[in-house]
Formats: structure tokens, sequence, C-alpha cells
């Protein structure tokens, strides 16, 4: 592949397996960039799904280079800042620079604020706020060091622009990526680096599709399954669906990450059908 709107360009992905990052893995790389993919591959204690594993990650390897691209693959944890940084060094050794860098981080388990335990609201913030943060940490001096500019895209949510109940962790930790993303736009803009967020509703995701996220949104259902949920959802958005694909969201990324996007910064793009507006 020659063409291209991220031609020639490495984008650096965490949560890579499945998901919302595979999905941005294999879009950018249909439009042309190499790829840098991590992921815990393994569960977290005090989140109540299982989390993307080993074959995931092999899996969204397999769908890239069957593009054309080259993807360096690692193990990494964004709670451990060293992790993250030694997977980063050698995808960019490898494929030799650093222009897009997708955090892409998620976990969630929904509980009443005042029934929230100390170890889970502290895993959730770790995760999700801090992990984010490291990634940019560890991302910022390649891009800034190769002059050529870049943009970053720091995976929100609705939930990062209102409140919902019952996910406090996770909506504290989402109001915070935004605030994030909007002081890194002020601190790298001199640099040309480009920093907004995505902010999707319900996405189609193991992070949403699971027993006890059906469950927040259908109480009065003993177990609830996928088409309990998928009414109540829909009632949450303005568009009539319950919920948006990946690839929605990843034409968003692909978007802000493109030229196209050369000088939008700062912002916090909703991708919700609607949901803040209901």
């Amino acid at each position: 592949m020659t063409g291209g709107r991220v031609a020639g360009k490495v984008a650096f992905i965490t949560g890579a397996a499945r998901g919302q990052g595979r999905s941005h893995a294999v879009r950018l790389a249909e439009e042309g960039a190499d790829i840098i993919a991590i992921d815990l591959c393994a569960d977290i204690a005090s989140v109540p799904y299982p989390l993307a594993t080993k074959e995931d990650l092999a899996e969204t390897v397999r769908q890239v280079e069957a593009l054309g691209r080259r993807i360096v693959a690692s193990v990494a944890d964004v709670r451990d800042f060293d992790s993250l940084a030694t997977a980063l060094e050698a995808g960019v050794d490898e494929l030799g620079r650093l222009d897009i860098v997708c955090s892409n981080v998620g976990v969630n388990n929904p509980a009443p604020t005042h029934e929230i335990t100390e170890d889970d609201w502290h895993e959730i913030i770790d995760v999700d706020l801090s992990g984010t943060w490291r990634t940019t940490k560890a991302a910022i001096p390649y891009l800034v060091a190769g002059g050529n500019g870049g943009s970053i895209v720091l995976t929100s949510s609705a939930a990062g622009l209102k409140g919902y109940a019952n996910i406090a962790h996770y909506t504290a930790a989402k109001h915070g990526i935004n605030g994030l993303m909007k002081t890194l736009a002020q601190e790298l803009a001199e640099h040309h680096i480009r920093v907004n967020s995505v902010n999707p509703t319900q996405v189609d995701t193991p992070m949403i599709m699971n027993a006890p996220m059906y469950k927040l949104f259908c109480p009065d259902i003993d177990e609830p399954a996928r088409e309990d949920f998928a009414p109540i959802s829909q009632q949450m958005n303005a568009l009539p669906i319950p919920w948006v694909e990946p690839r929605d969201v990843s034409d968003s990324v692909l978007f802000l990450a493109s030229d196209e996007a050369r000088y939008i910064t700062g912002v916090a793009l909703p991708v919700d059908a609607g949901v803040l507006i209901t």
C-alpha cells in the first residue's frame, strides 16, 4: 500500500488486542500506517469481565499484516511506565519513527459510588486516567524529536462529558482524560503536535457487552442479556440505534490523525449518536 490518508506514518495504539484498539489499528493500516500495538493480555482482578488475550493480540497482528502493513506488537501494562516505554522504544527502533498516538484504555466495574472499594477506585483510575497519562508521557519525546508534528488521540467517553450513575470512578477518569487532552494541546502546539479526544456512546465491544453492564442498565431483570440491554441503550441515544460500532470510532480517530484535521486541536469529539443532547 503506497497511498492512504496516513501513508508513511507510524501509529502507537494501546489496548490494541481487541475492540476499539484493534479497530483503530486496522483502520489506520488500511490508510497506510504501520502500527506499534500493545495490550496487557491478562485479566485484572477488579474488572468483572474477561480482558483481551495474547491470542487476541496475535489476531490484530494478522489483520494488520494482511493489509500489507508492518506491526510491532508487545504485551505491556499501562499501569507500569517502564513496561510501556520499553514496548514503544522497541516499536520505534524497528519502524523508524512515531507520528500518531492512540491512547485507547478503558476498564469499568459498575457500583454505586459509596460501595466502590478503595482498591477498585484506584485500579480504574490507574488504568483509565493514569494509563493515558503514562502513554502520552512515553510518546511525546519521540513526537517532539521527530520534528514532523503529530497527532495524539485520547479515548475518553460520553462519560467524559456528562455524568452517569454507578460508574463514578470511570466517569471521573474519563472527565480527567479530557482535561489532560486540553492541557497537552496547549503544551504541544508549538511543536505542531495536535491533541484531541474521542468520546463515544456505548460501543459494541466486550467492555460494554458483559453481564455486569447488562445488569447496570436492566436492574429489574434477573439475568439480562444483550437483547434486553439493546432497547434500554437505544433510549439513551437521540439517533435510533442502541450502540455504535468500533469502526465508527476508528473513522473519527483516522480523521483526527490525518492532515484533514491539521488545524484541529484541543477538541473533545463526540461519537455518541446524540447521547449528549438527550
